[in-house]
Protein backbone atom coordinates (compact mmCIF):
# COMPACT_ATOMS: atom_id res chain seq x y z
CA UNK A 1 0.00 0.00 0.00
CA UNK A 2 2.99 2.28 0.34
CA UNK A 3 2.21 2.87 3.99
CA UNK A 4 2.81 1.38 7.38
CA UNK A 5 0.15 1.70 10.05
CA UNK A 6 1.05 3.39 13.28
CA UNK A 7 -0.34 5.69 15.91
CA UNK A 8 0.04 9.45 15.95
CA UNK A 9 0.97 11.41 19.04
CA UNK A 10 -1.08 14.37 20.19
CA UNK A 11 0.60 15.14 23.49
CA UNK A 12 -0.94 18.02 25.31
CA UNK A 13 -3.93 18.25 23.00
CA UNK A 14 -6.40 16.76 25.45
CA UNK A 15 -7.75 14.42 22.79
CA UNK A 16 -6.79 10.96 21.67
CA UNK A 17 -5.35 10.52 18.21
CA UNK A 18 -6.94 8.03 15.84
CA UNK A 19 -5.63 4.51 16.29
CA UNK A 20 -3.87 4.41 12.94
CA UNK A 21 -2.94 7.50 10.99
CA UNK A 22 -1.17 6.83 7.70
CA UNK A 23 2.60 6.55 7.56
CA UNK A 24 4.53 6.49 4.31
CA UNK A 25 7.72 4.55 3.64
CA UNK A 26 8.00 2.58 0.42
CA UNK A 27 10.61 4.16 -1.82
CA UNK A 28 11.03 7.46 0.01
CA UNK A 29 14.69 8.47 0.06
CA UNK A 30 15.96 11.14 2.46
CA UNK A 31 12.63 13.00 2.62
CA UNK A 32 13.30 16.62 3.58
CA UNK A 33 10.00 18.48 3.24
CA UNK A 34 6.29 17.71 3.17
CA UNK A 35 3.87 20.22 1.67
CA UNK A 36 0.09 19.97 1.83
CA UNK A 37 -1.39 20.91 -1.54
CA UNK A 38 -4.84 21.92 -0.31
CA UNK A 39 -6.31 22.60 -3.74
CA UNK A 40 -5.60 19.04 -4.82
CA UNK A 41 -5.84 17.43 -1.35
CA UNK A 42 -2.48 15.68 -1.57
CA UNK A 43 0.95 15.74 0.02
CA UNK A 44 4.12 16.56 -1.91
CA UNK A 45 7.40 15.24 -0.49
CA UNK A 46 10.87 16.38 -1.55
CA UNK A 47 13.34 13.49 -1.57
CA UNK A 48 17.04 14.40 -1.53
CA UNK A 49 17.97 10.78 -2.32
CA UNK A 50 21.54 11.08 -1.08
CA UNK A 51 23.39 13.94 0.61
CA UNK A 52 21.90 17.43 0.82
CA UNK A 53 24.90 18.91 -1.04
CA UNK A 54 25.25 16.50 -3.97
CA UNK A 55 24.75 17.89 -7.46
CA UNK A 56 23.72 14.46 -8.74
CA UNK A 57 20.35 15.10 -10.45
CA UNK A 58 18.70 12.19 -8.67
CA UNK A 59 16.32 14.08 -6.37
CA UNK A 60 12.59 13.59 -6.75
CA UNK A 61 9.21 14.82 -5.54
CA UNK A 62 6.65 12.24 -4.40
CA UNK A 63 2.88 12.58 -4.50
CA UNK A 64 1.04 11.01 -1.56
CA UNK A 65 -2.66 10.77 -0.76
CA UNK A 66 -4.13 11.29 2.73
CA UNK A 67 -5.56 7.76 2.69
CA UNK A 68 -2.08 6.28 3.00
CA UNK A 69 -1.18 5.70 -0.64
CA UNK A 70 1.98 6.73 -2.42
CA UNK A 71 0.19 7.80 -5.58
CA UNK A 72 3.30 8.57 -7.60
CA UNK A 73 6.70 7.99 -6.04
CA UNK A 74 8.44 10.15 -8.64
CA UNK A 75 5.86 12.76 -9.60
CA UNK A 76 8.84 14.96 -10.47
CA UNK A 77 11.98 12.98 -11.22
CA UNK A 78 15.51 14.37 -11.52
CA UNK A 79 16.42 11.30 -13.55
CA UNK A 80 14.05 12.41 -16.33
CA UNK A 81 15.76 13.97 -19.33
CA UNK A 82 13.86 17.24 -19.09
CA UNK A 83 14.12 17.69 -15.29
CA UNK A 84 17.05 18.82 -13.16
CA UNK A 85 16.66 18.16 -9.45
CA UNK A 86 19.68 17.57 -7.25
CA UNK A 87 18.88 17.81 -3.54
CA UNK A 88 15.37 19.27 -3.21
CA UNK A 89 14.41 20.75 0.14
CA UNK A 90 11.71 23.29 1.02
CA UNK A 91 8.73 23.90 -1.25
CA UNK A 92 5.96 26.44 -1.72
CA UNK A 93 2.96 26.80 -4.02
CA UNK A 94 2.12 30.05 -5.79
CA UNK A 95 -0.84 29.76 -8.13
CA UNK A 96 -0.16 26.82 -10.40
CA UNK A 97 3.58 26.75 -9.76
CA UNK A 98 5.58 24.67 -7.30
CA UNK A 99 8.78 26.34 -6.10
CA UNK A 100 11.54 24.03 -4.83
CA UNK A 101 14.82 24.99 -3.13
CA UNK A 102 17.74 23.09 -4.66
CA UNK A 103 21.16 24.00 -3.18
CA UNK A 104 21.83 27.32 -4.98
CA UNK A 105 18.76 27.64 -7.21
CA UNK A 106 15.00 27.68 -6.78
CA UNK A 107 13.31 25.51 -9.37
CA UNK A 108 9.79 25.95 -10.72
CA UNK A 109 7.45 23.16 -11.77
CA UNK A 110 3.90 22.99 -13.04
CA UNK A 111 1.80 21.99 -10.05
CA UNK A 112 -0.62 19.92 -12.11
CA UNK A 113 1.77 18.05 -14.39
CA UNK A 114 5.15 18.29 -12.67
CA UNK A 115 6.71 19.70 -15.84
CA UNK A 116 9.77 21.91 -15.39
CA UNK A 117 9.01 25.62 -15.76
CA UNK A 118 12.43 27.14 -15.14
CA UNK A 119 14.88 27.93 -12.40
CA UNK A 120 16.02 31.01 -10.53
CA UNK A 121 19.68 31.26 -9.55
CA UNK A 122 20.31 32.90 -6.19
CA UNK A 123 23.74 34.48 -6.44
CA UNK A 124 25.88 34.04 -3.34
CA UNK A 125 23.72 31.26 -1.90
CA UNK A 126 25.32 28.10 -0.54
CA UNK A 127 22.53 25.99 1.00
CA UNK A 128 19.03 27.14 0.11
CA UNK A 129 16.65 25.44 2.48
CA UNK A 130 13.04 26.49 3.04
CA UNK A 131 10.60 28.35 0.80
CA UNK A 132 7.41 30.20 1.73
CA UNK A 133 4.90 32.06 -0.40
CA UNK A 134 4.35 35.79 0.05
CA UNK A 135 1.12 37.74 -0.38
CA UNK A 136 2.35 39.54 -3.51
CA UNK A 137 2.85 36.41 -5.61
CA UNK A 138 6.49 35.81 -4.78
CA UNK A 139 8.39 33.59 -2.38
CA UNK A 140 11.07 33.92 0.27
CA UNK A 141 13.86 31.37 0.65
CA UNK A 142 16.37 30.82 3.45
CA UNK A 143 20.07 30.19 2.98
CA UNK A 144 21.42 28.20 5.93
CA UNK A 145 24.90 28.89 4.52
CA UNK A 146 26.80 25.80 5.61
CA UNK A 147 29.48 23.66 4.00
CA UNK A 148 29.44 19.88 3.60
CA UNK A 149 30.56 19.47 7.22
CA UNK A 150 27.64 21.74 8.25
CA UNK A 151 30.11 24.42 9.38
CA UNK A 152 28.86 27.98 8.94
CA UNK A 153 30.01 29.89 5.88
CA UNK A 154 28.69 33.13 7.36
CA UNK A 155 26.34 33.99 4.52
CA UNK A 156 23.15 33.32 6.50
CA UNK A 157 20.34 35.02 4.61
CA UNK A 158 16.74 35.22 3.52
CA UNK A 159 16.12 36.11 -0.11
CA UNK A 160 12.97 37.27 -1.86
CA UNK A 161 12.02 36.10 -5.34
CA UNK A 162 9.40 38.40 -6.77
CA UNK A 163 6.53 37.39 -9.03
CA UNK A 164 8.74 38.67 -11.87
CA UNK A 165 11.50 36.23 -10.90
CA UNK A 166 13.87 38.92 -9.68
CA UNK A 167 15.94 38.11 -6.59
CA UNK A 168 16.51 40.57 -3.75
CA UNK A 169 18.05 40.21 -0.30
CA UNK A 170 15.66 40.56 2.64
CA UNK A 171 18.40 40.09 5.23
CA UNK A 172 21.96 38.76 5.19
CA UNK A 173 23.28 38.47 8.72
CA UNK A 174 25.27 35.76 10.49
CA UNK A 175 23.14 36.52 13.57
CA UNK A 176 20.38 34.52 11.88
CA UNK A 177 22.21 31.46 13.22
CA UNK A 178 21.77 29.05 10.33
CA UNK A 179 18.24 29.98 9.19
CA UNK A 180 16.20 26.97 8.19
CA UNK A 181 12.39 27.08 8.25
CA UNK A 182 10.52 30.26 7.38
CA UNK A 183 6.87 31.28 7.63
CA UNK A 184 5.21 34.47 6.37
CA UNK A 185 2.71 36.06 8.76
CA UNK A 186 -0.36 37.97 7.59
CA UNK A 187 1.34 41.30 8.29
CA UNK A 188 4.39 40.31 6.23
CA UNK A 189 6.61 39.51 9.21
CA UNK A 190 8.90 36.56 8.54
CA UNK A 191 9.22 34.03 11.35
CA UNK A 192 12.40 32.04 10.96
CA UNK A 193 13.76 29.08 12.94
CA UNK A 194 17.45 28.37 12.99
CA UNK A 195 19.37 25.12 13.06
CA UNK A 196 22.56 26.41 14.67
CA UNK A 197 21.16 28.87 17.21
CA UNK A 198 18.00 26.94 18.11
CA UNK A 199 15.95 30.12 18.06
CA UNK A 200 12.73 31.38 16.59
CA UNK A 201 12.96 35.03 15.58
CA UNK A 202 11.02 37.61 13.62
CA UNK A 203 12.40 39.53 10.66
CA UNK A 204 10.40 42.70 10.16
CA UNK A 205 9.32 44.43 6.97
CA UNK A 206 12.56 46.42 6.93
CA UNK A 207 14.63 43.25 6.98
CA UNK A 208 15.73 43.63 10.59
CA UNK A 209 16.03 40.57 12.81
CA UNK A 210 14.35 40.97 16.17
CA UNK A 211 15.64 39.29 19.37
CA UNK A 212 15.01 35.55 19.21
CA UNK A 213 13.66 32.97 21.63
CA UNK A 214 15.31 29.64 22.39
CA UNK A 215 13.04 26.62 22.16
CA UNK A 216 13.29 23.69 24.63
CA UNK A 217 15.70 21.92 22.29
CA UNK A 218 17.67 23.13 19.28
CA UNK A 219 18.57 22.15 15.73
CA UNK A 220 15.30 23.64 14.52
CA UNK A 221 14.18 22.77 11.01
CA UNK A 222 10.57 23.30 9.89
CA UNK A 223 7.95 25.85 10.93
CA UNK A 224 4.23 25.91 10.20
CA UNK A 225 1.60 28.44 11.29
CA UNK A 226 -1.73 27.30 12.70
CA UNK A 227 -4.98 29.22 12.36
CA UNK A 228 -5.16 30.33 16.00
CA UNK A 229 -1.76 32.03 16.01
CA UNK A 230 0.28 29.10 17.28
CA UNK A 231 3.29 27.76 15.42
CA UNK A 232 4.67 24.25 15.04
CA UNK A 233 8.46 23.87 14.97
CA UNK A 234 10.48 20.69 14.47
CA UNK A 235 13.66 20.02 16.45
CA UNK A 236 16.30 17.45 15.56
CA UNK A 237 17.94 17.75 18.99
CA UNK A 238 14.62 17.16 20.72
CA UNK A 239 13.37 14.48 18.28
CA UNK A 240 10.15 16.41 18.63
CA UNK A 241 7.76 18.94 17.16
CA UNK A 242 6.89 21.81 19.48
CA UNK A 243 3.79 23.99 19.54
CA UNK A 244 3.57 27.49 20.95
CA UNK A 245 3.51 31.22 20.33
CA UNK A 246 6.69 33.27 19.92
CA UNK A 247 7.58 34.64 23.34
CA UNK A 248 5.40 32.08 25.12
CA UNK A 249 5.68 28.48 26.25
CA UNK A 250 6.48 25.68 23.83
CA UNK A 251 5.22 22.14 24.39
CA UNK A 252 5.82 18.96 22.36
CA UNK A 253 2.94 17.72 20.21
CA UNK A 254 4.96 14.88 18.70
CA UNK A 255 7.86 13.14 20.41
CA UNK A 256 10.33 10.36 19.61
CA UNK A 257 10.39 11.40 15.96
CA UNK A 258 13.97 11.04 14.78
CA UNK A 259 15.41 13.77 12.53
CA UNK A 260 12.14 15.64 11.93
CA UNK A 261 12.78 17.90 8.96
CA UNK A 262 10.55 20.42 7.14
CA UNK A 263 7.08 19.65 8.50
CA UNK A 264 3.71 20.24 6.85
CA UNK A 265 0.14 20.56 8.08
CA UNK A 266 -2.93 18.95 6.52
CA UNK A 267 -5.33 21.77 7.40
CA UNK A 268 -8.36 19.76 6.26
CA UNK A 269 -7.80 16.89 8.69
CA UNK A 270 -5.77 18.56 11.42
CA UNK A 271 -2.76 16.34 10.83
CA UNK A 272 0.89 17.15 11.33
CA UNK A 273 3.09 15.72 8.55
CA UNK A 274 6.64 14.93 9.63
CA UNK A 275 9.37 13.86 7.19
CA UNK A 276 11.86 11.70 9.08
CA UNK A 277 15.04 12.58 7.23
CA UNK A 278 17.20 9.65 8.30
CA UNK A 279 14.38 7.09 8.52
CA UNK A 280 13.12 7.44 4.93
CA UNK A 281 9.52 7.85 5.99
CA UNK A 282 6.76 10.39 6.57
CA UNK A 283 5.05 10.18 9.97
CA UNK A 284 1.64 11.70 10.70
CA UNK A 285 0.27 12.87 14.02
CA UNK A 286 -3.02 14.46 15.05
CA UNK A 287 -2.97 18.05 16.29
CA UNK A 288 -5.66 19.79 18.31
CA UNK A 289 -7.54 22.70 16.68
Amino acid sequence: SGSAAGSGSAAGSGSAAPAALPHYMDGLATPESVLYDAANDRYLVSNINGTPFAVDDNGFISELSPDGQIKKLKFIDGAAADVTLNAPKGMAIVGGTLYVADITVVRQFDLATGAAKGEIKVDGAAFLNDVAATADGGVVVTDTSVDEKFASLGGDAIYKIGADGKVSTVIKDKALGGPNGVSVAADGTLWVVSFSSGEIAAVDAKGVKQPGQKLPKGQLDGIEALAGGDYLVSSWEGSAVYRGKPGGEWKPVAENVKAPADIGVDSKRGWLLIPLFTENMVHTAAIAP
